[in-house]
């Protein structure tokens, strides 16, 4: 919840022009802006080859629900991606796995890549319930079906906004845990990106984005920033 139109159009516009300038990024880039943006950076991101997404849907493809946007608007505006299930939107919003899977579904059916976020939080970390409690969230947050056409992110709640980090070992166990329950959970496991999320920088992203089950990154907080977003981007390849 960030930005105003100034705001996200400046920052799409860095991002693009450093997109346009690059001959053959070894990275795939996605912005997700608060709604209010999306036209605007739509059109900033015009030609880039940056993509674009909603930060939540509705399960609902339309209806009475006030304040809400559906999967479908999200597409409609040129969105090709949508989070789903972020740990803020699990803790502030009361959201379930039930709610984030319907959320999932609905973003399918719009032909949009949801990014199914799972996590855990610093309690259950420490009682050792990390494994246990992201392969359930996993289980329980996936549509029947869905294949390939999913992204997972894994942001460990304690991380998020912190400036800790796991370390790349706890890091990689976690990923590598998603990866096979993604084996059994959908069949399509090394075809699905898992990235990692919580507090990455330029200054910790290569020796995490390094680790053979890690993808990418859901940046948070730096990338309100031209150029940290785009230094996390070169750390990859």
């Amino acid at each position: 919840m960030n930005g105003s139109v100034a705001d996200g159009v400046a920052l799409a516009s860095g991002l693009a022009d450093k997109m346009r300038a690059h001959s053959a990024p070894a990275f795939d880039m996605l912005v997700c802006p608060p709604a209010t943006l999306l036209l605007k950076v739509a059109e900033a991101l015009s030609g880039s080859g940056i993509s674009l997404g909603g930060q939540d849907c509705h399960a609902k493809e339309h209806g009475a629900h006030t304040g809400d946007i559906s999967a479908k608007m999200l597409a409609d505006v040129g969105c090709q991606f949508v989070i789903v299930g972020h740990s803020e939107r699990r803790a502030d919003h009361g959201e379930t796995d039930a709610v984030v899977r319907s959320k999932a579904e609905a973003a399918l059916a719009a032909g949009l890549t949801p990014v199914i976020c799972v996590g855990e939080t610093e309690a259950e970390r420490d009682a050792g319930r990390a494994l246990e409690v992201v392969g359930s969230q996993l289980k329980g947050s996936l549509p029947d079906g869905a294949g390939d056409k999913i992204v997972v992110a894994y942001e460990p709640v304690w991380a998020i906004g912190t400036g800790r980090t796991p370390t790349p070992d706890d890091a990689q166990e976690v990923h590598a845990a998603i990866r096979a329950d993604l084996h059994g959970l959908t069949g399509a496991a090394e075809q699905i990106r898992v990235l990692y999320g919580g507090s990455v920088k330029p200054d910790n992203a290569a020796s995490l984005l390094s680790l053979p089950d890690i993808d990418g990154a859901l940046v948070g907080g730096a990338s309100l920033k031209v150029a940290d977003f785009w230094g996390i981007a070169e750390s990859c390849g």
